[in-house]
C-alpha cells in the first residue's frame, strides 16, 4: 500500500493563509492545524455561535490575526483581502446544518453562494493568491437515494435549502475559476466532504454533540433518523485533504477542479451504527430510536467515491469508523473532566500525522 502524504510544514511555514469560517468546528481545528505547521493565519468570521465552541475554549483566537466580519459583505471583504495579501485561501465559511436551512432558507442562500461569489469577486481583485480551495459538501449531488457512490462528475443538485445552496455555490465555483481565476493565475478547487465528526463540536442537530449532551445530562437520546446512511469521517481526514489540495494546486495549478473526501463507499454507516459505536465508548446512556423517520425531508442514503482525492493528492482514511467515534468520545470525556481543550486537539493532530 502506497504510504500516506501528511500537509508539509516546509510548504506552510511562512505562507499568508485567509480562513473564512475559523470560529466554526471545523475553521478551529484546521486554524490550529496551520498554526502549527507555521503558517500565518488570518481568519474571517461571525463570532461563535454555539456555548461552549472550540474556537474559545483552545484559545483559537490567540494563535492567529482574527477579524469578525460576515461574507455576505463584499466591500468589507475585498478590503480585508487587500489588506492581507495572502497566498492561499481557504473557504470554509457557511450556513452548515439541513434542518435550520428550512427554517431560514434565505439567509442560507445569502451566506453560501452569494458569500461564496464575495470571496471569489475578492480573489478577483487580488494579486497575491495563487491558490483557493473553497468547501462546499458532499450533499452537492442530485441524490437519488442510490446504492451509486458519486463522482465528481455525476449531477449536481439539492431537495433541502441547505443541499441546493451548496450545489449552487459549486456553479458559481466552477464559473469564477474559468471565466475569470485560471487566467489571472489563481488555482480554484472545491471539496465536496463527507460528514464529520470529532471533538469540540457542539452544534445542534448534529448527532454525536447531541448525544454527549444527552448523556452527561442523564437524558435519553432521541434519534429521529436512526437508518439514514451517510459517509462519516473524523475531522482531521477532510482537514487533511484540503491541505493536501492547496499544497497540489500551488504546484500543479492544471489539477484545479473539484474533489470528493470521504471514507470508501463501503465504510459508510448509519445514524444507529454510529450511536451505538459511541453509546459504548461512552459507557452509560438511554437511546430512542424513532421507528419513523422524523421532521423535514432529508437523504436517506448517500455514498461518496474519494477515488479522485485517493490517486491525486495521495489522501486516505486514517481512522475508520469505530477509531473516528471513540477518539471524538474520548474528546469529550476528557473536556468534561478538565482537560485542556488545545492540548486534546492537538494531540489528536499528532496522532494523525504520525499514522503513516
Amino acid at each position: 500500500m502506497e504510504d500516506l502524504v501528511n500537509p508539509s510544514p516546509e510548504f506552510w511555514r511562512g505562507k499568508r493563509v485567509l480562513l473564512t469560517g475559523h470560529t466554526g468546528f471545523k475553521g478551529s481545528w484546521l486554524a490550529l492545524w496551520l498554526h502549527e505547521l507555521g503558517a500565518h493565519v488570518t481568519g474571517i468570521a461571525l463570532p461563535p455561535v454555539t456555548r461552549p465552541n472550540l474556537y474559545e475554549a483552545a484559545g483559537i483566537g490567540s494563535l492567529v490575526d482574527s477579524a469578525y466580519l460576515d461574507v455576505r459583505d463584499s466591500s468589507d471583504l475585498t478590503d480585508k483581502v487587500r489588506e492581507v495579501r495572502p497566498d492561499i485561501v481557504l473557504h470554509l465559511a457557511a450556513q452548515a446544518l439541513v434542518r435550520p436551512s428550512y427554517v431560514d432558507p434565505a439567509r442560507t442562500y445569502a451566506v453560501n453562494v452569494m458569500g461564496t461569489v464575495n470571496v471569489l469577486e475578492a480573489l478577483r481583485a487580488a494579486d497575491t493568491v495563487k491558490a483557493a480551495v473553497m468547501v462546499t459538501t458532499d450533499k452537492v449531488y442530485r441524490n437519488r437515494e442510490w446504492t451509486y457512490p458519486y463522482r465528481e462528475c455525476d449531477e449536481l443538485g439539492g431537495h433541502d435549502p441547505y443541499s441546493a445552496s451548496k450545489a449552487a455555490s459549486e456553479i458559481v465555483i466552477s464559473s469564477y475559476r474559468d471565466a475569470f481565476l485560471c487566467a489571472q493565475g489563481v488555482a480554484v478547487a472545491s471539496a465536496r466532504a463527507g460528514n464529520v465528526i470529532g471533538g469540540g463540536d457542539w452544534s445542534a442537530d448534529r448527532i454525536l454533540p447531541d448525544a454527549v449532551r444527552a448523556w452527561q445530562s442523564g437524558d435519553c437520546l432521541h434519534v429521529r433518523r436512526p437508518d439514514a446512511v451517510r459517509p462519516w469521517q473524523h475531522v482531521l481526514e477532510p482537514l487533511a485533504g484540503y491541505l493536501r489540495l492547496a499544497e497540489t494546486l500551488w504546484e500543479s495549478p492544471e489539477l484545479a477542479g473539484s474533489y470528493n473526501f470521504g471514507p470508501d463507499a463501503g465504510a459508510t454507516a448509519s445514524v444507529r451504527t454510529v450511536v451505538d459505536l459511541a453509546l459504548k465508548s461512552y459507557g452509560r446512556g438511554s437511546v430512542d430510536y424513532a421507528e419513523v423517520a422524523q421532521g423535514p425531508h432529508e437523504a436517506g442514503l448517500l455514498l461518496l467515491d474519494p477515488s479522485l482525492s485517493r490517486s491525486v493528492l495521495k489522501v486516505r482514511e486514517r481512522w475508520d469508523l469505530p477509531a473516528a467515534v471513540t477518539r471524538s468520545i474520548r474528546w469529550y470525556k476528557r473536556f468534561a473532566d478538565g482537560a485542556n481543550p488545545l492540548e486534546l486537539c492537538l494531540a489528536d493532530i499528532r496522532d494523525y500525522v504520525a499514522k503513516t
